[in-house]
């Protein structure tokens, strides 16, 4: 297939067609008729919403955005906006109303779609504020419409008739469309200054689904499972892909609820980020650790078996009848009970985001849960290097994916060319001129690329610390390390210009709370908990186990247990979670001087 054939409109129309009454999008917990969504209503629905786009003066081009939970009427107002050729522009729906605002306003929006009552709320003064702003459009029907405003609800839309001219338009668009219009504009969450407009258009798409085919075990009718917000390019990238090779997609609106959601949906698939690994690694962990001898022993000899039958099958170990016998019982005693856990029938997990740690990842390689890690960036439409199911190598980000160029620039940065690579960034085109160089995306991360090809992120170049003493600290390789521990939820390291490393956490309060009231600490508040003796001798202690393979100089030496998250109201992370350090080191100046004071 001609990559033009590889349009998200034209697939998708092609997958209606073939797949008519199966499920295309089911709303988790949600009722009808947004619980299931067959094939054919989703081509009549966003078909429908196109329309009315169209309808309500939307030109080929215009931006239009959605700012809502992920839910099948997300996708269904994504696809409707691309079938109009109209640009949409995601809004993380827990922004700020400065942050949702700003976007707004830079990318000239005409309308918008929002889901519940509070981002209708958040509408309604975005509608005020920012003069393009038009039209608002409603997924929730029982929220209650300012009166006399051009307020709608998306279920009164899909019911609608239009004008026999606005399908006569549509019908134009759509054979007009081609892979050189903008699809999207997302915008970055950068850890400093204001956000800036990622400008990626059909081809990028049309190149991502094309490539993926190469190595994804995926087939039609497989179960994905949404939980991560669809505003960000690696769900809704992961989206356009399992919808153009005919899956099913379910939504979770609530993120919180992932574990719950995952027992009962058994998807095949999902698309996580490392904290859930962790946190999934770190309370199997802590069961070990409180089980009995006997199971404790059970699943080390486990885990011993897994390691050596997942490196058979990377070609990296012999293969025997003793070792295939031994990993059947382990299976059977251990590894399928941990599967059950994720559903029973996961076919592979993509992950991306953030480095993984090694032992993480090999825990889940070791049981048979194959975690395919990718890098990539929004720039990039997500991935640019990832991890197969005949090649994971832990730690590693793995190899190039097949129509991409990486190499290696200077301070080892990572730099990227091929179809996937964005257009610029919206109306910045000076910054747009200094991300690249000689045709290839300066990423700003610092990598290195084995003998066989697999890439490995070290850092941030920018994040990059260096000590008083000269050395220098890569922050997210120790906070990945630190991270892995069931008792810490978020942790901030602190180094630039120190002679020491010291750090701010989080606790686990849930799991911090257990354990005091099992070791009989008494408390009046949070902050009383944090200071005793107690519990701050219980992480030192499990500081000292989780940073074992770390070099003196990366260990931390001092920390300061904090009562409240780093949260994005505070300005202290972005929408990816990702940490604004600048901000984290003023919130907590006093802090960090009281863990250097002589």
């Amino acid at each position: 297939m001609s990559l033009e054939q590889y349009h998200v409109t034209r697939l998708l129309k092609q997958q209606s067609q073939e797949l008519g009454d199966a499920i295309a999008l089911e709303g988790f917990e949600m009722a009808a008729p947004w619980h299931q969504v067959s094939w054919s209503a989703f081509d009549s629905i966003s078909t429908n919403i196109a329309q009315a786009l169209i309808h309500f003066g939307v030109d080929v081009q215009d931006r239009v955005v959605i700012l809502a939970q992920n839910c099948p009427q997300w996708t269904c107002a994504d696809i409707a906006s691309l079938k109009s050729r109209s640009v949409v522009v995601p809004i993380y729906p827990t922004s700020t109303f400065e942050q949702a605002s700003y976007i707004v306003n830079d990318a000239k929006a005409k309308l918008i779609f929002v889901g519940d009552s509070e981002q209708y709320k958040m509408a309604c003064k975005l509608a005020t504020a920012c003069s393009s702003l038009m039209k608002v459009i409603v997924f929730d029907k029982s929220v209650t419409l300012v009166s006399g405003a051009e307020h709608y609800y998306f279920d009164d839309l899909i019911a609608q008739a239009y004008p026999a001219e606005t399908l006569t338009e549509l019908e134009q668009r759509l054979n007009d469309a081609n892979l050189d219009d903008l699809l999207t504009l997302i915008y970055t969450s950068g850890t400093t200054g204001d956000p800036k407009g990622v400008m990626l258009d059909y081809r990028n798409i049309a190149s991502m689904v094309k490539q993926h085919d190469n190595f994804l075990p995926f087939t039609p009718g497989d179960v994905s499972l949404a939980f991560l917000p669809l505003s960000h390019v690696f769900e809704r990238g992961w989206t356009f892909y399992v919808l153009c090779r005919g899956g099913h997609n379910v939504y979770l609106q609530n993120p919180m609820a992932a574990k719950e959601a995952i027992a009962i949906v058994k998807p095949h698939t999902l698309c996580v980020v490392p904290r859930f690994l962790e946190k999934v690694y770190s309370a199997v962990q802590d069961k070990v650790i409180k089980a009995p001898e006997l199971r404790q022993k059970m699943f080390t000899w486990a885990m011993s078996v897994g390691h050596k039958q997942s490196e058979v099958g990377q070609g990296r170990h012999k293969a025997s009848l003793g070792l295939s016998l031994q990993w059947k019982l382990a299976d059977k005693l251990v590894f399928s009970k941990l599967k059950q856990v994720l559903g029973g029938r996961l076919k592979f997990m993509p992950c991306g985001g953030a480095a993984l740690d090694p032992n993480v990842s090999a825990f889940f390689q070791s049981i048979d849960v194959p975690v395919l890690c990718g890098y990539g960036m929004t720039e990039t439409t997500a991935t640019a290097t990832c991890n197969t199911l005949a090649n994971r190598v832990p730690g590693s980000n793995g190899c190039v994916i097949p129509d991409v160029e990486i190499k290696l620039g200077k301070d080892n940065e990572i730099m990227v060319r091929g179809d996937t690579v964005m257009r610029g960034y919206y109306n910045r085109p000076q910054e747009t001129a200094e991300t690249f160089e000689d045709g290839w995306l300066k990423t700003g991360d610092a990598g290195r690329i084995d003998e066989h090809g697999n890439l490995f992120i070290t850092d941030r170049i920018k994040e990059l610390m260096k000590t008083s003493n000269g050395k220098y600290i890569a922050p997210q390789r120790v906070e990945g390390k630190v991270g892995c521990c069931p008792f810490i939820e978020q942790v901030a390291i602190v180094a630039d210009a120190k002679n020491y490393v010291s750090a701010l956490i989080v606790p686990a309060f849930e799991n911090l709370e257990a354990w005091a009231k099992e070791k009989g600490i008494h408390y009046e508040s949070p902050m009383e908990l944090l200071r005793h003796t107690h519990v701050i001798e219980h992480f030192e202690q499990r500081l000292k186990t989780l940073q074992s393979e770390l070099a003196g100089f990366e260990k931390i030496k001092k920390f300061t247990l904090l009562p409240e998250a780093f949260s994005m109201e505070a300005g202290l992370i972005t929408p990816t979670m990702k940490l604004r350090r600048k901000v984290i080191y003023n919130k907590y100046a006093c802090e960090i001087n009281a863990m250097y004071a002589r």
